[in-house]
């Protein structure tokens, strides 16, 4: 028999009880059902795995952004709602039905082909009515909302279980944007109650909103990247406690001294002023690192900060640490804490130039992904 394959020294840790600990001050601010998003393999954390432990932990509702999400995980054992955010296509409504996954419906002519599809398979689909409130991408004008608001409601296929719509600015509690979002879409909410017709679920606070504004909680938030412990912006307020559940680690696997002058990686972009020693860490941009951290970058080995220097590879990079020591193996942390220090997915989406969102979301599945479930 070929010997078994040793185990990857890049990894990405998810610590489950942190996602517990988040999702469960979430729900003591916000006072309502909780719709946790997964889409995008959970944040990069691991989309069957996070969404069967919040389903443990007993959330509401689940939010992807994809059909073809939904249905890996009820192909995964996940029994709890589901609800598709992005636009429909027509040729897939069918396989929403047929694996109960809620509809985003976004226009007159998105609800006839979801009625179409219904009433072609003889069951009834469950929809949730977008208004477009200030984010000009999928959804009725909540001004022009009124005889889709009404065509829903009267559609003998197809249940209208929420109305929502999307906030564009709630990551900054200053924005005006917000409050003027949410008069729109009671606007729009108010042609239900016209209409004598029951109120479906309104959901329209998304991390932004979670944090920052208690008028937009309604019925039902939809929390994403706080979810998973992060600020979603610079600008964000921690007004609730969270903590981070993905650490992303790696190994020493090379160690060398750099004379001075003599360039490190491709470019010949950094050179050190003196003798100094350089480890290489197995990571790169094929594993969704980014290459915008060259020589920007820091991590942490044995309990201290170091800079990553020269331009970041496909599948390696390199680390000055001056005259300190590392030896190979040695636990190399990119996000996360180690000894005294920590590097946070938010400072490494800043030192990049980006948002922590692109960060995770980046992180591919060519990282193995563990799972802790108690504290380390």
């Amino acid at each position: 028999m070929p010997p078994a394959v040793s185990e990857r020294p890049t990894r990405i840790r998810v610590q489950l009880e942190h996602l517990t600990f988040n999702l469960r001050n979430i729900r003591s601010h916000v006072g309502v059902p909780v719709m946790a998003i997964v889409k995008a393999n959970a944040y990069g954390h691991g989309l069957v795995p996070v969404a069967l432990h919040l389903q443990a932990q007993g959330v509401e509702q689940l939010g992807v952004a994809f059909v073809e999400e939904g249905i890996a995980l009820r192909q995964a054992g996940v029994t709890v709602p589901i609800l598709v955010l992005g636009g429909i296509f027509g040729p897939q409504v069918a396989q929403f039905i047929t694996h109960d996954l809620e509809i985003t419906v976004s226009s007159l002519d998105k609800l006839r082909q979801a009625e179409a599809a219904a009433e072609a398979v003889g069951r009834k689909a469950v929809i949730h009515l977008k208004v477009d409130t200030g984010m000009e991408r999928i959804g009725v004008h909540s001004y022009s909302a009124k005889p889709f608001i009404e065509a829903a409601l009267a559609s003998r296929w197809c249940v209208v279980k929420g109305i929502y719509s999307h906030l564009a600015c709630a990551d900054d509690p200053a924005s005006p944007m917000t409050l003027l979002q949410l008069e729109r879409f009671l606007e729009a909410c108010a042609h239900i109650e016209r209409a004598g017709a029951p109120m479906p679920i309104r959901h329209l606070a998304n991390s932004g909103g979670v944090l920052h504004f208690p008028q937009t909680h309604l019925d039902m938030v939809r929390p994403g990247i706080v979810l998973y412990g992060v600020l979603p912006d610079p600008a964000a307020r921690a007004t609730v406690a969270v903590k981070p559940a993905l650490s992303l680690v790696s190994k020493v696997v090379y160690f060398k001294v750099v004379k001075a002058g003599n360039p490190v990686s491709y470019g010949a972009t950094w050179a050190p002023s003196h003798d100094t020693r350089v480890v290489t860490v197995p990571i790169g941009y094929g594993d969704g690192f980014p290459r915008a951290l060259s020589s920007r970058g820091d991590v942490l080995v044995r309990g201290q900060r170091y800079p990553i220097v020269g331009r970041i590879c496909m599948d390696q990079f390199m680390v000055d640490i001056d005259h300190d020591s590392a030896w190979n193996e040695d636990e190399v942390v990119l996000i996360g804490a180690q000894g005294g220090e920590r590097i946070t997915a938010e400072a490494v989406a800043q030192a990049a130039g980006t948002i922590p969102y692109e960060i995770l979301v980046g992180l591919n599945d060519r990282i193995p992904r563990e799972y802790v479930s108690v504290e380390p």
